[in-house]
């Protein structure tokens, strides 16, 4: 069995006639988590869409597992594993915690699995409250939760740190690799700080304007560099 579960090859992703990502490929392995770095507006969000399913892919293919799903309707592909946590947190406010990721599981199943909890203990305390009192890591935190209800194989994250003060984001990434190492959770991020992406990921990618410029692993990061990378 091969050991990589996401394939990207030579999408082309436009939004009209203006082309947002040209001839991108990328592969991420089973277990593995993947940072995708860049400014605004570089093509982050865009390829988070394009992998879910919200935006069409002009040409090349993204495969699954071995599978391919480049024509498949996002709810389609979170039936084969993939799960989506878009820019902006978007809690169901007037819903409680739990009502929230109750919207995330099957139709046959009503409990909140325990081990989300345990992931996020703060939203079993909280369970009751409404998630529009939340605080903004309460709520990231809460749509984590919902997208790991529906039991994906791989995880997309877009701009989790977005609005979080700095104690919640190492928190964040603690809890993101403990996800990964019980689960065998493939995740991958879009992200600016340059800090929490060095402290959760395995890989770093870095955009610009669409196109892939850097690819390392974390061990062989050049933090200097890659901050004058991502600077320009």
């Amino acid at each position: 069995m091969s050991d990589e579960l996401l394939s990207v090859k030579s999408i082309r992703v436009c939004y009209g006639q203006s082309e947002a990502i040209a001839n991108l490929s990328l592969a991420v392995a089973r277990g593995e988590i993947v940072a995708v770095m860049g400014l605004n507006g570089m093509g982050k969000t865009t390829l988070m869409k394009a992998l879910i399913g919200l935006l069409a892919v002009r040409s090349g293919s993204v495969m699954l597992d071995g599978k391919e799903i480049t024509g498949r309707e996002p709810f389609e592909r979170v039936a084969q594993g993939l799960a989506y946590v878009p820019q902006g947190r978007m809690v169901f406010p007037a819903l409680t915690v739990e009502e929230n990721i109750q919207a995330g599981l099957p139709p046959s199943q009503r409990e909140v699995p325990p081990e989300l909890y345990r992931f996020f203990p703060v939203l079993k305390e909280m369970r009751k409250r409404r998630a529009g009192n939340l605080s903004g890591g309460q709520q990231q935190q809460l749509v984590i939760a919902r997208a790991l209800a529906s039991k994906p194989r791989v995880l997309l994250l877009d701009e989790p740190t977005e609005g979080i003060q700095p104690s919640i984001i190492k928190e964040l990434a603690v809890q993101l690799k403990a996800i990964r190492t019980e689960v065998g959770l493939t995740i991958v991020v879009s992200e600016q700080v340059l800090s929490f992406a060095l402290s959760v990921a395995d890989r770093i990618l870095v955009l610009n304007r669409g196109a892939l410029v850097h690819e390392s692993p974390r061990s062989e990061v050049n933090e200097e560099s890659l901050g004058r990378l991502l600077s320009i």
